[in-house]
């Protein structure tokens, strides 16, 4: 006991103790608690000031506008040539936790068998972490604090920012290839099988569904019998029929969305010198557009947890899913999945393919395996028709990361430390 005590009150590792480490691992975690639970209030029935259609307003404005002015100021202000080398194994990183984190979700599906048919559910919400949305905001309630390890508050959230922008394109690929191919509906066509037997209306071949909720955002930017009609040889020619087919295939507009085009442009006009000093710079002619969307990018934060907060207001909902299933998903993703990449982004550090000396670059890496599971691939499960499922499992998820993320970055923090 006189042991514990005594390593609690000494400095440790950088002249923190335990505690203050804990205070710092703890206090973003609180911040981004209490502005969810203010959304979570917004839109409860009690108050109802924050309603559904509110909501998705708010959330098309944080990804539409908010976020992708984020990504733009601060990735392009960070980014060059010789750091976009230097930060490679970001976005393998990203790859690896994807690898890593389905293959667990994989043996997870197995023990807790998942009622049918969401084995590959169970497995798409244990693999897919939220790589962009929940960094951002924890990074910028840590940076805020005086007293993060990381030095000055405005090069850490700078740096941090950069980094986890420069993993989000890597991100949506995946989201919109292998979440979207793997939520894929059974044959019966619907993930509720009890619903098998209404009429389905020329039911598309691939399986697809078309959700309930026919809002612009959730119908399939192409129907198969769009696709059908433009394949037609007499009507089209070759080259519109590969066209198509690419666009079927890559689903590229579904990949292309805002915060990806921001990361692109940044990390284009950043790489170049000319457009860097044009644009980036703060004597450079063009910066007034870049502290446009710095002053719109600072807005994200509060918009997207406040957004967050009230997505959950519905809580569980009438997820079939069950309560060995859910335990499961929580356990794998919060508990199993962080342990994991510890291991990769050690064996990296050994290996030497981080740069030297940057802790905050260590510091992403690992937040990008500790994170609850992705919005986002509530979003495609959602457009694939297990919505109520994935709202279910986003809401309970949510809920633990509080206690899980505290625990995590605590011990990053002295390991880093």
């Amino acid at each position: 006991m006189q042991r514990f005590l005594a390593m609690v009150a000494e400095p440790q590792v950088g002249g923190e103790s335990l505690m203050a480490t804990i205070k710092i691992a703890v206090l973003p975690i609180a911040k981004v608690f209490t502005m969810c639970f203010l959304g979570f209030l917004m839109a409860s029935k009690y108050v109802n000031i924050l309603p559904a259609s509110g909501r998705k307003l708010l959330n098309g404005l944080v990804f539409s506008l908010l976020l992708p002015c984020l990504i733009f100021s601060q990735l392009g202000q960070s980014i060059t040539l010789e750091k976009m080398i230097e930060w490679w194994f970001i976005p393998v990183n990203v790859v690896l936790g994807t690898i890593s984190g389905s293959l667990i979700g994989l043996v997870v599906a197995y023990i807790a068998r998942p009622p049918y048919p969401f084995f590959k559910f169970t497995i798409i919400q244990i693999g897919i972490g939220n790589i962009g949305n929940v960094p951002l905001v924890l990074i910028a309630a840590l940076c805020r604090d005086k007293s993060n390890p990381f030095g000055d508050s405005e090069t850490c959230s700078t740096d941090g920012t950069a980094y986890i922008s420069f993993g989000q394109w890597v991100g949506a690929i995946i989201l919109y290839t292998y979440v979207f191919n793997m939520l894929a509906p059974p044959p019966e066509g619907t993930f509720h099988i009890e619903e098998a037997n209404l009429p389905i209306r020329d039911p598309p071949k691939d399986g697809a569904q078309i959700p309930k909720d026919d809002s612009p955002e959730q119908v399939p930017l192409l129907t198969q019998d769009d696709l059908q009609s433009n394949s037609n040889p007499q009507k089209n020619g070759k080259m519109k029929q590969l066209l198509v087919f690419l666009y079927e295939k890559l689903k590229l507009k579904q990949i292309l969305q805002p915060p990806i085009i921001a990361s692109i442009l940044a990390m284009t006009l950043g790489v170049i010198p000319f457009f860097k000093k044009l644009i980036f710079t703060s004597d450079g002619p063009l910066f007034f557009f870049t502290d446009s969307c710095i002053i719109l990018g600072e807005a994200m934060i509060p918009c997207i947890l406040l957004a967050l907060g009230g997505n959950l207001v519905d809580g569980p909902g009438s997820s079939k899913l069950g309560l060995r299933t859910t335990a499961a998903i929580i356990f794998g993703r919060l508990l199993l999945v962080p342990p994991v990449g510890l291991g990769i982004v050690t064996l990296a550090d050994k290996l030497g393919f981080l740069p030297a000396g940057d802790k905050m670059f260590r510091f992403v890496l690992l937040l990008q395996h500790s994170m609850p599971t992705s919005v986002l691939s509530g979003a495609v499960a959602n457009l694939r028709g297990c919505g109520r499922e994935a709202a279910a499992i986003l809401f309970w998820v949510h809920i633990f990361a509080i206690l899980s993320m505290a625990g995590w970055v605590t011990l990053y923090l002295n390991l880093l430390f």
